[in-house]
């Protein structure tokens, strides 16, 4: 089973995956269907990994917010035909950002 830690770094290397290609763009994240099924994939790898995160180090960190990254990974996973693009965008442009600061800080701190 992995540890808090190692599931924190699968979150930064999804980030770091995502930046690959975002940094390119919302033009090409709205042209190219490989891009944006690549981003929303690493946004799925983030909510699980999250998810998975123990209660304690939850509990100690509420300024992630954890209930709303498990809720986009589901909605990722079982309602794809329900995604918002511009809402995958706005996170990624937006929130991803700052949740890396969070992540890099909390693997710094286990």
């Amino acid at each position: 089973m992995k540890s808090d830690k190692e599931r924190f770094l699968d979150v930064l290397e999804a980030i770091e995956r995502i930046e690959k290609y975002s940094g390119q763009g919302k033009t090409l994240f709205d042209d190219e269907e490989l891009i944006q099924n690549w981003i929303l994939h690493h946004l799925q790898i983030i909510g699980e990994a999250l998810s998975k995160i123990s209660h304690s180090t939850k509990k100690d960190n509420p300024e992630i917010p954890w209930k709303k990254i498990k809720g986009m990974r589901n909605i990722l996973v079982h309602d794809y035909f329900g995604i918002d693009t511009k809402i995958v965008w706005n996170v990624v442009e937006n929130e991803l950002p700052s949740l890396k600061i969070e992540i890099t800080t909390l693997i710094n701190k286990l």
